[in-house]
């Protein structure tokens, strides 16, 4: 039914509305006024009287049975709520002029009867009390509204970022498994080719200069710059036609690690006068341990990586640390663009910095200040889409530490620059915002930290502008919020 619920019910009686306390204290008169406007049905089980983000057709009575309100995002939906008989509903959209908060939708067979909207407007400011009972009724409810929105966007925004740090750790985690494997081979081989090595009889002044020969090879490995490695590939046909002349087996499977660290037909050659038939074994142990040698780079590059992920979400939640922490303002803002570097991979989008480095550091809410930066790069990152700037800036101003978040993508129309902290105003498709990101953002600078927040924006450039006082001791709620120096 939704918001098409019928008027070709019956007329209400005085005794049916008596029973909802909307109307406690009303007389016979008073009540007699909305019995002849209102309209009652019974309503089947799965009904819904009114659905989310839709005006009001009216304020809903219900007189008997229940009704199951949602809270409705894209396909899913969440139960915040059941009311039962005798009970109203509806009446603060239909005050506010606003849409429904949540949807309503019967669970079992119920009587319901619907003031019509503009019925109800006119006689509630006819008989304040009612008017005075519904307008009690819109703080609490916005709030509970905002408190469960607010919940899933950070559960949202959670889910998000913890998809994209597993997508992050798994790169280096799978590399380092990689590369375990391969160290594990490659220790294998050597310990093969030293077996061979002592069966063949090899002296041991010949071994010396056979180790000698392996440490010049993985001292030019380690110093092999990327140019080096590039031009080396280039060498490696010719290298593996001296292996294959040698008589070593399989040549293509080794000649990688050798021509990296610049091996070539005159190594091969001393190797050979050395080791003879030993030659393919001993070609083997240096491949082998040059292999293990880039093998641990690369476990210490992985490993390193994974660390630095786990650190960046250890200081982006201040774990181990008081609610109320010293905090250098860049710390949270690097922490946080490190946090979102999932996203920002998947784009051209280019970060630039213009720090002031000598901002003392701020006694914050640290976790939450990090909610805020990352709802305005988040925000940025949306805006700009595949390429584009943002720009990161620091400076003092005045008592308060200025932090601007700036992107250069198409900017926002004044109709929306103007509504951007307002509760649950979004641009953004159902389903994918619920419109509490900046409010919560906002709430978290002036409200916690007692500092101020603004955005600018025109095309090619949007700016949002978040002001912390250097002096404000987050923790003390009484204190006053400083207000930032005049532009």
């Amino acid at each position: 039914m939704g918001d098409d619920f019928s008027d070709d019910g019956v007329p209400a009686t005085v005794e049916q509305l008596r029973a909802v306390d909307l109307f406690d204290g009303l007389d016979d008169a008073q009540l007699a006024a909305w019995a002849s406007v209102a309209r009652v049905q019974e309503v089947p089980a799965g009904t819904v009287l009114a659905e989310q983000g839709r005006q009001p057709a009216g304020v809903h009575l219900l007189l008997r049975g229940s009704v199951q309100n949602w809270l409705v995002e894209g396909e899913r939906s969440e139960p915040i709520g059941r009311q039962q008989a005798p009970t109203w509903m509806g009446a603060v959209a239909v005050i506010i002029d606003g849409a429904h908060a949540v949807r309503m939708q019967v669970e079992e067979p119920s009587l319901v009867a619907l003031l019509p909207a503009d019925e109800f407007r006119r006689i509630t400011y006819e008989q304040p009390l009612v008017r005075e009972r519904v307008m009690s009724k819109v703080s609490p409810v916005v709030h509970r509204i905002a408190a469960v929105e607010q919940n899933r966007e950070r559960l949202a925004a959670l889910g998000t970022m913890a998809a994209g740090l597993a997508h992050e750790l798994n790169n280096p985690a799978a590399a380092a498994r990689r590369a375990a494997a391969d160290m594990a081979e490659a220790i294998e081989t050597v310990n093969g080719a030293l077996i061979s090595l002592v069966a063949a009889g090899v002296e041991r002044a010949e071994a010396a200069q056979l180790i000698e020969l392996q440490q010049q090879a993985v001292q030019r490995s380690a110093s092999c710059s990327a140019l080096d490695a590039l031009d080396a590939a280039d060498a490696e046909d010719e290298l593996r036609d001296a292996l294959e002349d040698a008589g070593v087996g399989e040549a293509w499977r080794i000649v990688e690690p050798l021509a990296r660290a610049r091996v070539d037909a005159a190594w091969l050659e001393r190797v050979r006068g050395l080791a003879g038939e030993a030659t393919d074994a001993v070609v083997r142990w240096v491949a082998a341990t040059l292999s293990a040698q880039g093998l641990a780079r690369e476990l210490q590059e992985s490993t390193a990586r994974m660390s630095e992920l786990v650190g960046a979400v250890k200081s982006y939640a201040y774990v181990d640390r008081g609610e109320v922490v010293q905090v250098d303002v860049h710390e949270g803002l690097e922490t946080t663009l490190t946090v979102l570097g999932h996203k920002l991979k998947q784009t051209a989008i280019e970060v630039v910095r213009d720090y002031d480095r000598t901002l003392p550091p701020l006694m914050v809410r640290g976790p939450e200040l990090n909610q805020v930066w990352t709802n305005l790069l988040d925000n940025a990152i949306q805006a700009l889409g595949e390429r584009g700037t943002i720009t990161l800036a620091t400076r003092r101003d005045g008592p308060c530490a200025l932090i601007e978040i700036s992107d250069d993508g198409p900017g926002m129309p004044p109709e929306v620059r103007d509504r951007v902290f307002e509760s649950f105003f979004t641009t953004k498709d159902v389903g994918q915002g619920t419109g509490l990101g900046l409010t919560t953002a906002r709430s978290i600078v002036v409200d916690r930290h007692h500092g101020s927040m603004t955005v600018d924006s025109e095309p090619g450039r949007t700016t949002f502008h978040v002001w912390i006082p250097f002096e404000s001791a987050a923790d003390d709620e009484t204190l006053i919020p400083v207000e930032p120096n005049a532009a």
